[in-house]
């Protein structure tokens, strides 16, 4: 903070001094000219005594012969001096031989001579004959005006008063600026300097010690003001080590440094609202050791202490992306993740259980360690993080009584759906081993020709022991798995597959549609696995059709745009799958490199139902001629759906209302009856 120079030292001496000098300066001023003013007036006498001694002798002789001529001559002579204003030569009692006198002057300082010296002043010499006789003859007067010994004062007076006042300024100004560089200056550094130093980290700059005050009362003080800022920063040091300490105490378990139940009940809370600003779940894992009672009495509590650290390390090597871990007490630990899917939890529990596998060794011993996990969902088990915490570790001590080792859910239902899908997940990854894998088409017809233009290959399940499985149950596990770039590969090799064959039967205008999930989509191996795969099936370009979702390409749109790039390169059509449910903008569309826009089965299915679903169609189908992409509309199931968007100018559909998704066998027959046997009523013309 800069120092207001009203509020400077060196201003308040210079306040101070210059007014206490002009006092001092006033007094000895006048003191000079009290001094001044006796000189004056002993000046006044000196020329009258000198003067009356210049004309005593002409004027004796001019008495004693009595001639008047003579004695007016010496009289007219004292005027010549300015002062003089009478003068007189005679004898008492006789008529004056001369006498002349002139008028006093007029001067401003009037009023000061006469108060000094009064109006006049009057001098006499007797005048007398020679000596030894000395015989009397008469007098000789003279009176002086003091008017012009008055101006001479003033004169004087105002250079006294000048000189004195010029002194006391040139003293004040060099008192002041000594001052000034030798206080005021190193002063205002070290003010700056001070004010520079933040509070908490007063020990980390000292104050600079001026040069030439290493011995004086200011070089003393900034070494003592240093001392103490060093002080100050050595106790505010011990200060915030004994409040971290006390915290660290407060908010953690002294064993293993984890977060206390405290402190990881304000983890959860914070996970919590961080789930819901990202529209996440979140799942709570209680995990209790399993008879961790009987290796503190085997082995010892210091033992089994050291146990603890061991796989307090082992858990967070093993589960390294939780959002959450914490020590409840004792033998028991607990964990937060957000989730998007509850599989994540039994995901992260497997890693609990995987990273107690192998034996801990502690010293000479050798300990098998196992734990019984209970888990929660926020928000479905609970809204708040006290019940989330008291619900998973009842479901942890549900574990215990039924076997340890293992882990459940809060909700039945939940627990068993987890499962089921894991086993799933499992199996999938042996599904194409078993063949329990196949490929069925759905055709899409052209509705300018009303034929079939091509087909989109879908790809089914089939467990051997839970039957038909949906797509949307097992796509997303295998995306999760990191299966789905095996079970891509191997879709489009039996696709191009079958297409060659269907090119080998004479059906050279088909048109194969394949789904990428966005896992592939980011290979940057995919352009050149498409051109191989092209050229291996003998297929020709634009045969292929690569659908692909607009949250998949929303993910990386730089990176999407160049990959689709490269795919229509190699010889790949590319349409966009499910437009209108994702979040893509006008400026995305235009930047993509697309073909085919495909108009969810969402919105063509609630043409008859929802008002506000047709012209949101007619938008798209408009959107899409504007930008000179083809429309295909999937899920066409009556004939007032198929109305409606051919009237708009939609180029395809694909739906119920032709066909379900069929067998390979069985497309070529399909294909044929479109051909040969369609009925006058199917056929709409198409208005663009």
């Amino acid at each position: 903070m800069k120092l207001s120079i009203r509020h400077s030292l060196s201003l308040k001496l210079l306040l101070v001094a210059l007014p206490t000098a002009l006092l001092i300066g006033l007094l000895l001023g006048m003191v000079q000219i009290a001094y001044e003013a006796r000189q004056i007036r002993e000046h006044i006498q000196t020329d009258a005594h000198q003067t009356l001694s210049m004309v005593k002798d002409p004027a004796t002789q001019a008495i004693y012969r009595l001639d008047d001529t003579m004695a007016e001559q010496v009289t007219r002579g004292l005027f010549k001096h300015p002062s003089i204003h009478e003068a007189y030569i005679g004898s008492p009692g006789e008529v004056p031989l001369s006498e002349h006198s002139r008028p006093l002057l007029n001067t401003p300082t009037r009023w000061l001579s006469d108060w000094l010296f009064g109006r006049e002043q009057r001098f006499s010499v007797r005048l007398t004959g020679a000596p030894p006789n000395e015989e009397y003859y008469g007098d000789l007067r003279i009176a002086v005006d003091t008017a012009p010994y008055g101006q001479r004062l003033i004169r004087n007076t105002a250079v006294i008063l000048v000189s004195v006042l010029a002194r006391v300024l040139i003293l004040v100004l060099i008192l002041y600026l000594v001052y000034h560089w030798i206080l005021t200056r190193p002063l205002s550094r070290v003010l700056n300097h001070l004010a520079s130093i933040e509070p908490g980290q007063s020990g980390y700059k000292s104050l600079p010690l001026p040069k030439g005050h290493e011995h004086n009362e200011l070089g003393r003080w900034i070494t003592t003001a240093n001392q103490l800022l060093a002080s100050i920063e050595r106790n505010t040091l011990l200060r915030e080590e004994a409040i971290n300490s006390l915290q660290r105490i407060s908010q953690h378990d002294l064993l293993t440094g984890l977060s206390n139940r405290q402190a990881f009940h304000g983890q959860l809370e914070w996970t919590l609202s961080e789930a819901d600003r990202q529209n996440h779940n979140v799942a709570v894992l209680c995990l209790g050791l399993d008879d961790f009672k009987s290796i503190n009495e085997q082995y010892g509590y210091q033992v089994g202490d050291r146990l603890l650290l061991k796989l307090v390390t082992r858990l967070r090597a093993g589960c390294p992306n939780v959002d959450g871990f914490g020590r409840l007490g004792g033998d028991r630990f607990a964990l937060i993740k957000l989730i998007k899917q509850p599989d994540e939890a039994a995901e992260l529990a497997h890693a609990v259980m995987d990273a107690l596998d192998s034996p801990f060794n502690v010293e000479q011993y050798q300990a098998h360690l196992s734990a019984s996990i209970g888990i929660t969902l926020y928000p479905e088990d609970g809204q708040t993080a006290d019940q989330l915490m008291q619900r998973a570790e009842q479901t942890m001590a549900l574990v215990k009584t039924q076997g340890q080792n293992g882990y459940k859910f809060y909700v039945a239902s939940v627990d068993q759906d987890i499962r089921f899908r894991r086993g799933l997940a499992k199996d999938l990854r042996e599904a194409l081993k078993r063949q329990e894998l196949y490929l069925v088409y759905q055709p899409q017809i052209d509705y300018a020709s009303q034929r079939v233009s091509g087909v989109e290959a879908l790809l089914r399940w089939n467990h051997p022991t839970h039957g038909f499985i949906p797509p949307d149950v097992f796509i997303p596990l295998a995306e999760r798995t990191g299966s789905i770039v095996a079970l891509g590969e191997w879709v489009l090799e039996q696709a191009c597959s079958q297409l060659h064959i269907w090119y080998a039967s004479g059906y050279t205008s088909l048109r194969m549609a394949i789904n990428l999930s966005a896992v592939q989509l980011q290979q940057e191996n995919l352009p050149a696995y498409i051109q191989s795969l092209l050229l291996r099936h003998g297929l020709p370009p634009k045969r292929l059709e690569l659908e692909v979702t607009e949250t998949a390409l929303m993910e990386d749109v730089d990176t999407a745009v160049q990959t689709l790039r490269r795919l229509r390169e190699v010889g790949a059509l590319i349409a966009l799958d499910d437009f209108g449910t994702g979040y893509s903008s006008l400026a995305y569309l235009k930047r993509l490199p697309l073909d085919k826009i495909k108009i969810d089965k969402s919105f063509v299915q609630d043409l008859t139902n929802e008002k506000d679903d047709a012209p949101l169609v007619r938008a798209i189908i408009q959107l899409g001629k504007s930008l000179n992409k083809e429309l295909i509309a999937e899920g066409v199931e009556t004939d007032l759906q198929e109305a409606y968007i051919v009237e708009q100018g939609c180029d395809e559909g694909q739906g119920y209302f032709y066909s379900k998704p069929i067998p390979a066998a069985q497309v070529p027959d399909f294909i044929e009856g479109r051909m040969q046997g369609l009925p006058l009523s199917r056929v709409v013309p198409v208005k663009h």
